[in-house]
């Protein structure tokens, strides 16, 4: 046996020479694997500047020396790639989308909860953005919260003072303007925590609404957060 099961560490072999090379190797990638950060599952090819010890999980189409890798991890040791393959159940953090992400066998899987055998899961994730508020007594959103989800809150914090003739704010949604909050305020790191009663399920898309009190909207810029729970549909293949 020359390496472990899991991690594939390098075993120092019985009158190995240079036995430093293979156990500074072998701490190497435990350092990387062991409270595991992927800096991201989408870039196809080394970052031309890196860090030792950072970890990629390698993508389909991956070039150049991730060529034929993909599914595996990526860690920058000694000046190079080694590669690791990852088993059903590791956890990580993907750093560039901010959110925990499981190995399913064959993907990882932001933001679940569960994984049935055959793909299926359950999932929680926020959808965060800035929202640039315009001139009137209305400021509708460019973005929209997505189909088939179950909402349980969104939350505000204003990042740029907003200001017009308005004495406050409320939060909602086109059926109901204060869903969200009500009397919020227009001050630098006011915010909203909108809590909602029971999950609300959204069966299409829908933006959110910020509607003037007092007067109207002449500018400011508030930090929106949705809060909700996805749902994906069972594989055509059962699981093992």
């Amino acid at each position: 046996m020359t390496e472990t099961v899991n991690f594939a560490l390098p075993l120092v072999q019985p009158a190995q020479a240079q036995k430093h090379v293979t156990v500074n190797e072998a701490l190497a990638r435990l350092d990387a694997l062991g409270q595991l950060v992927i800096q991201s599952r989408s870039v196809t090819a080394p970052p031309p500047t890196q860090s030792e010890g950072l970890v990629h999980a390698v993508p389909a189409g991956a070039v150049n020396e991730w060529a034929g890798q993909a599914g595996k991890l990526a860690v920058l040791a000694n000046g190079g790639w080694v590669f690791v393959t990852p088993g059903p159940g590791w956890r990580g953090w993907i750093a560039d989308e901010h959110q925990p992400a499981v190995f399913d066998g064959s993907a990882w899987r932001g933001g679940a909860l569960a994984l049935a055998p055959s793909g299926a899961g359950t999932f929680v994730r926020v959808q965060e953005f800035d929202h640039e508020i315009g001139a009137g007594a209305q400021s509708p959103t460019v973005q929209a919260l997505p189909a088939n989800v179950l909402l349980f809150a969104v939350s505000a914090r204003v990042v740029v003072p907003v200001t017009g003739t308005l004495a406050s704010w409320r939060l909602g949604m086109d059926a109901a303007e204060d869903r969200f909050g009500t009397g919020l305020g227009t001050g630098l790191g006011a915010f909203g925590r909108g809590l909602l009663g029971a999950p609300m399920a959204l069966y299409q898309s829908e933006t959110l609404l910020l509607t003037a009190e007092g007067g109207d909207f002449a500018g400011g810029t508030v930090r929106l957060a949705a809060h909700y729970a996805e749902f994906s549909l069972p594989g055509l293949q059962a699981g093992p």
